[in-house]
């Protein structure tokens, strides 16, 4: 269901390059519909209505602290409307649909208000295979299917950096990769979803091309320093992110929808909000908030396998093709987080920002060790790219060939291992690494 809205003047000011896309408007905001209670009722289809664009937009499932039990459902729509609901029902049964208000609020910006709809539901059953649609008074969406979480198995797609000009090179990117991997149960995005945050053309423009596989598999976003930007490229707060994603709860709610962290199988997986530099002006305690909420969430998971999303990366590396030298070594975000990534023993570190795929091997104490996490930067998946601009760093272990051009990626997760593997949009495998024994 794709987010198309109804053109507004301020539009007209999208650049060329993405406006090749289509009239893509913002994602729409506003009264608030009070929480109540999960409600059954019977099956009556056949007298509503259908949604259209307006009625339901961008209509997306959200991953949640656990899977097994609960998913977040959100969607958009040009108007207010009274009584948004989330309906859903076990697979085929026709007899008991299952009914949530939705939580609705409008969000202005970019010159455009939409209205954001959501609704957390929070008692299914694991391992099930369930229907929802979303809708308003006598309009509804279509059935659309998705799976709760059960065992420790599991596929997840990795995209890097999404951030385009034009955009049909992520669709180029992503929707061949869903296509190949329908039996992904979420998939990731490792921030720049897009290339300038308040601008409402480029966010339909994303929510277009990932609209098959985020209304059937839960997205996990990362902020990436793109998404602080407002039309200017000045920064500002990720607002339009911060409202368009509604994530796993925290207790330090100045932060929410910044940093969290949600359990999939064994693994524990902790996302990180790296923009403390473009931040600092309007969130000047970020690292140090974020820091005791890492040791706090770490020390209390149970979980085998841990996994850091963050989209800066931790290594730093020196131009190959600019006048101004810099030395490799490590990034201020990485003098930051690996020796508490070592503490706390994570497995693996995924990170992206630099648009190039490199496998750094294991590294400790800031230097190769195969006791310490993997370190994977995840590459590109848009049309930003940087060739030749960055050299070797010592600690590469792999360097996708160059010159580089888009990638995606897979996780495959059992009791047992981790393996990542890294792919071009044709499917053709660039490299495979897998983690097999626990530290």
């Amino acid at each position: 269901m794709k987010g198309k809205y109804k053109k507004i003047a301020a539009a007209v000011l999208a650049v060329a390059a993405v406006a090749s896309l289509g009239a893509y408007n913002f994602l729409p905001g506003t009264k608030t519909v009070a929480k109540a209670g999960v409600k059954a009722t019977k099956a009556a289809a056949s007298h509503y209505l259908s949604t259209d664009s307006v009625d339901a937009a961008n209509v997306r499932q959200i991953i949640t602290a656990d899977s097994t039990t609960s998913r977040t459902f959100m969607w958009q729509s040009d108007y207010a409307e009274d009584g948004a609901v989330v309906e859903y029902r076990k697979a085929g049964n026709d007899d008991t649909i299952m009914q949530l208000p939705a939580e609705s609020k409008d969000f202005s910006d970019d010159g455009v208000t939409t209205y954001i709809h959501t609704a957390t539901v929070t008692d299914l059953t694991p391992g099930t295979s369930y229907e929802y649609r979303v809708g308003y008074g006598d309009k509804r969406s279509a059935w659309t299917p998705f799976q709760t979480a059960q065992g420790n198995d599991f596929k997840a797609l990795i995209f890097p950096d999404s951030q385009s000009s034009d955009y049909s090179v992520w669709a180029a990117t992503a929707k061949p990769a869903w296509q190949r991997n329908q039996d992904a149960q979420f998939f990731i995005n490792m921030g720049d979803l897009v290339d300038n945050g308040q601008d409402h053309y480029q966010w339909n423009a994303w929510f277009d091309v990932v609209s098959e596989m985020i209304a059937r598999i839960p997205v996990v976003p990362l902020i990436g320093n793109h998404e602080t930007y407002d039309k200017d490229w000045k920064v500002r707060m990720p607002e339009a992110y911060l409202h368009l994603f509604s994530l796993p709860k925290l207790d330090q709610s100045q932060y929410q929808n910044q940093y969290y962290s949600f359990d999939y199988g064994d693994v524990h997986f902790v996302v990180l909000n790296t923009q403390s530099q473009e931040l600092k002006d309007f969130e000047p305690n970020l690292d140090a908030d974020e820091v005791a909420w890492f040791k706090e969430d770490m020390a209390k998971t149970t979980k085998k396998w841990k996994i850091v999303l963050m989209h800066k990366d931790p290594l730093q590396y020196g131009f190959a093709n600019r006048p101004e030298p810099r030395a490799e070594g490590f990034s201020p975000e990485g003098q930051l987080w690996m020796p508490l990534f070592d503490e706390y023993g994570v497995d693996a570190v995924l990170s992206a920002h630099l648009h190039t795929y490199r496998d750094r091997g294991h590294i400790k104490n800031f230097q190769r060790d195969e006791s310490g996490p993997l370190y994977l930067i995840t590459g590109v998946a848009g049309n930003v790219q940087y060739p030749g601009l960055w050299k070797q760093h010592s600690l590469d272990e792999y360097v996708a060939p160059q010159p580089e051009t888009d990638n995606y990626m897979t996780l495959d997760a059992s009791e047992d291992s981790l393996t990542f593997r890294s792919f071009l949009p044709d499917g053709q495998l660039l490299e495979e690494k897998s983690i097999s024994s626990h530290k």
